[in-house]
């Protein structure tokens, strides 16, 4: 099958199916044309709790259909691609954290939304890479014990330096193995070009940043702007998806190599499969689980 009649079967049965299409916007152009919802991790799960359907798909990784579940209990919530995980939301598990707790037990547990849902329930606050400068800031505990993305946490603790941060190894390993050659580079090419990058990069990136902000930050700064260059200095979708949307303006990747290959996992075939009802992994969370990471979301949702 052809590219547009797999979507148009997509289509057909989703309609059929009453089943939601949610997409992270690193995933690729024939995926999000089919995508019900384009967006962050934490926005799209927003949407699904709004919607009326039964069956929520998840293109993305396995977080994100957590967080889709958490929000939505009483629906059928499919990960795309059973495969697709997240390093860095694997990186730290609740038993590591609750032993670090006892080693700092006057410290507020901020958790970036990138961790397991069993992890969120020993955490305060969740904080997405939008909301985490502004959460962090109102929090009234001047420690903050950030996980598990330590070049996020290291990016809010320089605009904080009233707070004390303690700050674990952990990190999104497709946005830092940038380095600073990589953004000298990326300068000399094409020295016009605004430099927006995602505050997950390393401190050395970042600093030479003219945006710093969320995905849809970057985004949305870029489609703003009066500039007509922009490097990009996040996962290279973003670069394919600002081209198409501003023609007008040229887009540059950081680095090739700025490739997320759990986002790439999920397919067009993967997505009809689930519509299908034979593909992807539907995910199932323990109760007690799904309500203490629901308790640490609540918090960021009334923190603004």
């Amino acid at each position: 099958m052809a590219i547009k009649d797999i979507q148009q079967e997509i289509l057909k049965l989703k309609k059929e199916n009453d089943i939601c299409i949610l997409a992270h916007c690193y995933q690729t152009p024939e995926i999000l044309e089919v995508a019900d919802f384009v967006g962050d991790s934490f926005a799209l799960a927003v949407e699904a709790a709004k919607v009326e359907n039964k069956t929520v798909i998840m293109c993305g990784v396995r977080f994100m259909a957590e967080t889709v579940k958490i929000l939505s209990p009483d629906k059928k919530v499919i990960l795309s691609n059973a495969a697709a995980g997240c390093p860095m939301a694997e990186q730290m598990d609740r038993e590591i954290i609750q032993q670090v707790k006892e080693q700092y037990p006057d410290y507020t547990v901020v958790a970036y939304v990138n961790t397991t849902s069993e992890l969120k329930t020993v955490c305060d606050v969740c904080v997405t890479s939008s909301s985490a400068l502004k959460i962090c800031r109102q929090i009234d505990n001047d420690k903050i014990l950030f996980i598990p993305d330590q070049n996020l946490g290291a990016w809010i603790a320089k605009q904080l330096p009233e707070k004390e941060f303690k700050l674990l190894h952990g990190c999104c390993p497709t946005h830092a193995k940038m380095t600073a050659e990589d953004v000298r580079k990326a300068k000399a090419a094409h020295p016009n070009a605004l430099f927006l990058v995602h505050p997950e990069c390393r401190e050395e990136v970042v600093e030479q940043a003219d945006y710093v902000g969320s995905t849809t930050g970057i985004m949305n700064f870029a489609k703003q702007s009066d500039a007509k260059e922009f490097i990009i200095g996040t996962e290279n979708a973003i670069v394919t998806h600002l081209q198409n949307e501003c023609p007008n303006k040229r887009f540059y990747p950081l680095s090739i190599d700025l490739l997320c290959h759990n986002m790439k996992a999920t397919t067009l075939g993967d997505v009809l499969a689930c519509c299908r009802g034979i593909g992807g992994e539907v995910i199932e969370l323990d109760e007690e689980i799904r309500l203490g990471a629901k308790r640490c979301i609540d918090k960021m949702i009334e923190m603004g």
